[in-house]
């Protein structure tokens, strides 16, 4: 089955202005981690969909392929089910969805959220360990996974709750990664908000609370973090001058 990959990316964050043109390790944000999905080799094409032309002709000048959508979506859900519904991508069934601030995403995510597909769910996503030291960090969303390997909530608050403090309880992170099936996709879009959706501000919640099966990979590791605030941009470029100079003779 032929893999479409989307990219969202917009201009207008309110949390690190003008996000995807920010630079890391001398290239914008956004071609960043369009090379670490391409690299993957897991799409059979990969577009970034964005509202901004600054943000397409970057994009264009790194060798990598830009649609534009509009401005106005309120999840980068929305924002890719508007470049599925172009005329040119019909022939895509299983589409893929990693956020744009996400140059460390792991390969088992994107593999894993590809693979609740395959086994037949609508829509899938992926999870990585998280230390229970850091459960109380609202911009770490946790997941519950049921024993089908099915999402039961996501929340930013620390969840299962710890009620006891025996402190053996295992959490998982949410990964920022969706895939969909053409169906489920656009099922998830024509539905309606649901409150809680807009309490955590997690747009996932309003399919699993509609009755929409989410399947969750559970990887080994913890979840890579996103880049939202200046400290996780500094952060990063940290990340990757430490990593290069380990590879370098």
């Amino acid at each position: 089955m032929p893999v479409l990959g989307v990219i969202p990316a917009r201009l207008g964050s309110t949390r690190l202005p003008r996000k995807p043109l920010l630079p890391l390790a001398g290239e914008p944000l956004i071609v960043v981690v369009t090379r670490r999905i391409a690299d993957l080799g897991l799409c059979d094409r990969l577009v970034v969909a964005t509202d901004a032309r600054e943000v397409a002709a970057v994009v264009g000048d790194a060798g990598f392929e830009a649609v534009m959508t509009s401005p106005d979506h309120a999840s980068g859900t929305e924002r890719v089910a508007e470049v599925v519904a172009k005329a040119g991508f019909s022939n895509f069934n299983f589409i893929v969805n990693v956020q744009g601030d996400e140059p460390f995403v792991a390969a088992a995510a994107v593999r894993g959220a590809l693979a609740c597909l395959e086994g037949g769910e609508p829509l899938g996503t992926a999870a990585g360990s998280l230390e229970p030291a850091l459960v109380n960090d609202p911009s770490r969303v946790k997941v519950v996974v049921d024993t089908r390997g099915r999402a039961v909530y996501f929340s930013r608050a620390p969840i299962p709750f710890d009620r006891d403090g025996k402190g053996d309880v295992v959490y998982h992170q949410h990964v920022g990664v969706y895939a969909y099936t053409r169906e489920g996709l656009e099922t998830w879009v024509r539905l309606p908000p649901v409150p809680e959706e807009q309490w955590e501000r997690l747009e996932q919640l309003r399919p699993l609370l509609h009755g929409i099966p989410i399947g969750v990979t559970l990887f080994d590791g913890p979840a890579a973090p996103g880049i939202d605030t200046p400290a996780d941009l500094a952060w990063a470029e940290a990340e990757i001058t430490r990593t290069l100079r380990e590879v370098s003779p």
